[in-house]
């Protein structure tokens, strides 16, 4: 019950993540900013149709922060421009805000991140009649294979304000909003991140040196010519930190926790739902007695709920051990089985803590109004 009472702690502390309208997808809500943006070099375009997309720092609750690095991606229609994601202050956390594919740049956080998204609008270029015109004064783009390109200087000139902080609200943080355009961008037709996109970033999460706890601050992949292409000559190194990185003690992948641990010292994977602990019930108080016992009800149903289902999944692995045993699979074969109980039993666990923090949600008390 204590290593329970401290993971919910930490989860509580560090992460929250909840369900929230983003093209679909599940945000995430952290207790802390990212680092600064790295100051690196912009690679070379690799084709015609290519837009740039710049990097960003995503959310991983066993590692904590890491660098998506800024790469080229074809437009999935003519027309469409990126507006990237971005991470914002909002009701006690940092919230990140999905980037889309669109015909209008949007709102991202007012966030300098160079090469043309300089807090509002796109300046690397511009479609016409179908074809996307590079402006060379901002984008890497070689003339002599690339002959759609113009030059404006202007959007230099008038974007001279140069900062790293890569968050819109809290401490430190932008404090720019939103424009009655980029809100009438924010209700058009979007599109979600392609699969190129998405791969590029997973096979980010994926690398230890994109972490913020190794890198600092400082990615040795800051920026490719081509998503997914993590060596060679479209590779480009951060020239350095933004800022220096100092992550809160309580981040996940710092130094002191063991792999499989987060940072609480909790064991994060479970294979079997046999080896989760119950879910318990905290004792509201709010100061109203009535208040207190309608939440309580409310926490106990979800919890019975919540504990039924690792009965159910715990019953159901295993009887496909016994079955197992029973057929002498292979060793690959139990392998494969393993993984899957693996994957089921922390979906599970993911979809429960997702419905703990949106009952804790609905549950804080709410602000006093203010005066008038």
């Amino acid at each position: 019950m204590m290593n329970r009472a401290l993971r919910m702690a930490f989860l509580v502390l560090c992460t929250l993540v909840f369900l929230r309208p983003c093209l679909g997808q599940i945000a995430v809500t952290v207790s802390f900013g990212p680092p600064a943006l790295p100051v690196y070099d912009l690679p070379p375009c690799p084709g015609d149709g290519y837009l740039w997309t710049p990097g960003y720092w995503a959310w991983d609750p066993d590692y904590g922060y890491y660098w998506v690095p800024g790469t080229w991606i074809m437009a999935p229609e003519p027309g469409f421009l990126w507006t990237p994601g971005w991470w914002g202050w909002e009701t006690g956390g940092f919230i990140f805000h999905e980037g889309f594919w669109g015909t209008e740049i949007g709102f991202y956080g007012g966030i300098n991140y160079g090469w043309g998204y300089f807090g509002h609008g796109f300046f690397g270029g511009r479609w016409e009649g179908g074809v996307f015109r590079y402006n060379t004064a901002v984008l890497n783009v070689n003339t002599t294979i690339i002959h759609n390109t113009y030059i404006d200087r202007t959007v230099i000139v008038n974007n001279t304000t140069i900062n790293h902080v890569s968050y819109n609200g809290g401490q430190g943080g932008i404090t720019d909003r939103p424009t009655p355009e980029e809100e009438r961008a924010a209700q058009g037709r979007h599109l979600a991140p392609v699969a190129a996109q998405q791969q590029h970033m997973q096979a980010a999460r994926s690398n230890p040196e994109m972490r913020a706890s190794q890198n600092q601050g400082r990615p040795a992949i800051a920026a490719t010519s081509r998503p997914g292409e993590f060596s060679g000559e479209g590779v480009v190194k951060a020239r350095e930190a933004g800022a220096p990185y100092h992550a809160p003690p309580n981040a996940p992948g710092r130094e002191g926790a063991r792999p499989g641990e987060n940072a609480g010292g909790e064991p994060v994977n479970a294979t079997h739902a046999s080896e989760l602990k119950p879910h318990q019930v905290t004792t509201p108080n709010t100061g109203d007695a009535m208040l207190d016992q309608k939440y309580q009800a409310q926490q106990q149903k979800l919890v019975d709920k919540q504990n039924q289902e690792h009965e159910q999944l715990a019953a159901k692995q295993q009887k496909e051990d016994q079955q197992a045993q029973q057929k002498n699979l292979s060793a690959q074969k139990q392998q494969q089985m393993e993984d899957k109980h693996k994957q089921q039993t922390q979906q599970l666990e993911q979809k429960h803590t997702q419905q703990t923090q949106q009952l804790q949600t609905r549950q804080a008390p709410r602000p006093s109004p203010r005066p008038k």
